[in-house]
């Protein structure tokens, strides 16, 4: 006798769907972390880590980490977190020393809880990006002098079509994107395409960038006021800033701006830029300076330079963490930096200004907030402000501060379809520097409420 049509149709539809859900959970479970070296003891969420290939011919494969969040991470958010640089890793940045679940000691070899990690809130996905940073790789050895723009948007939206198949269980997850300094081109462009190619199966609903590279124009004309307004620089040097540097229709400095901006470097001395009222790791700092002209814009330079940078080379670099994270599985020994030498030298594109990509996703309906730490000298507040300004957006609410504990935590103004907030006293990597407030920033976003 033959089954009923209806248990037929059930009976078909489970022997497709249980070995794809079979072949699913294998790919997850051969990522799942089942204890990093040093980790601290009452890890209270799971965490996957490995590879995507975005690629097959050039054989690029992108690198991620999957925190998820402490409590019901069936039922929270997925944000995907990217640092800029370019050239700078994820790991070293955004997950070891700003949001991630652990810090790691001076040792170099054990970690300790992060009391403001942002997976008690939502479930967090790093990614190094594009390939060459971190442990992300190519096999095509010239894709590491013509990364660009373009390219490392593409790739990562493939990167996450891919990652959705693995991880199914996040489809149709509301999933927001997150990123600083130069992911402030990253971020609204992978958010543009995630948008233009509406797969039902990513619920995508904002973004959130701090301290990001929005607009050339206005970002200059902002950094070199910062500086003057702040006292980093003289009259004369500011000045000569103001009306040498054009970068509106030309990539490269002047000669007289090089030499405008070689007279702002030295009049500032050793300070910190990301973070002009804390001291400084001296070596590294000098280091960070050595590359000041060598990259096309000034706030192009490498990342925040605190003396943590150390701890996660020491860490990432040891071959016990890279087997507990399923990294550097290729058998090609290099050593894991925290930005790399090569990529970002020769950038092959980078648009003059996102502004146009706002536009467009703020007329989507798209939630987007722009948050700026005050005291960072290389993507400063001015700037931001002006580029926001230039979007012409009509005021919501007025200028106001918002507070934590009864201090002022920062400032803050709504638009008609964006919300800046500033962070007092936070350097270029806010919740380096104001981890709490960044935590508060990251929650108010989530819950889409003004601070």
């Amino acid at each position: 006798m033959s089954p009923p049509p209806r248990l037929l149709v059930v009976s078909l539809l489970l022997l497709v769907l249980l070995p794809f859900s079979s072949s699913c959970r294998d790919a997850q479970e051969n990522d799942r972390i089942s204890r990093l070296p040093g980790e601290p003891n009452n890890v209270s969420f799971s965490h996957f880590s490995g590879y995507v290939t975005v690629n097959e011919s050039a054989g690029r494969a992108l690198f991620y980490w999957l925190t998820e969040s402490t409590q019901h991470p069936e039922s929270k958010p997925l944000v995907l977190w990217l640092n800029g640089g370019p050239g700078c890793s994820s790991l070293a940045y955004g997950a070891a020393e700003e949001i991630g679940p652990f810090r790691i000691n001076p040792d170099g070899k054990t970690l300790y809880h992060n009391p403001y990690a942002w997976n008690q809130l939502a479930n967090v996905l790093f990614l190094e990006s594009p390939a060459g940073v971190g442990f992300s790789y190519t096999n095509t050895t010239s894709d590491l002098y013509t990364s660009g723009d373009q390219r490392t948007a593409e790739d990562a939206y493939v990167f996450l079509v891919k990652w959705f198949e693995r991880f199914p269980q996040y489809k149709h997850r509301e999933f927001y994107i997150a990123g600083e300094s130069y992911a402030g081109h990253y971020v609204p462009q992978l958010s543009q395409i995630v948008h233009r190619k509406n797969n039902p199966e990513i619920n995508f609903k904002g973004f959130i960038v701090g301290n990001a590279v929005i607009d050339d124009y206005h970002d200059f004309v902002g950094l070199f006021e910062y500086w003057w307004t702040h006292g980093l620089i003289s009259d004369l040097t500011y000045h000569n800033l103001r009306i040498t540097c054009e970068f509106v229709s030309s990539e490269h400095p002047s000669l007289e701006c090089s030499k405008a901006i070689e007279a702002a470097d030295k009049e500032q001395g050793d300070i910190d830029p990301y973070s002009i009222y804390t001291a400084t790791c001296k070596k590294e700092a000098a280091a960070l300076r050595s590359r000041f002209l060598r990259v096309r814009h000034p706030w192009m330079w490498r990342a925040y330079d605190p003396c943590t940078e150390r701890y996660s080379g020491m860490y990432f670099n040891s071959p016990e963490v890279q087997k507990a994270m399923h990294a550097n599985t290729t058998g090609i020994a290099y050593p894991w930096k925290t930005c790399s030498d090569i990529v970002g030298d020769k950038w092959a594109d980078s648009p003059l200004s996102m502004l146009p990509i706002y536009k467009e996703l703020i007329a989507a309906g798209l939630r987007i907030w722009v948050f700026s730490g005050d005291t960072d000298s290389v993507v400063p507040v001015t700037g931001t402000r002006y580029s926001i300004r230039a979007l012409k957006l009509q005021p919501v609410s007025e200028w106001y501060p918002w507070y934590d504990n009864g201090q002022v935590g920062g400032w803050s103004q709504v638009y008609k379809g964006l919300t800046l907030v500033t962070i007092h006293g936070a350097g270029h990597e806010v919740p380096l520097h104001r981890p709490r407030r960044g935590f508060l920033l990251f929650q108010s976003f989530l819950n889409n409420k003004p601070m």
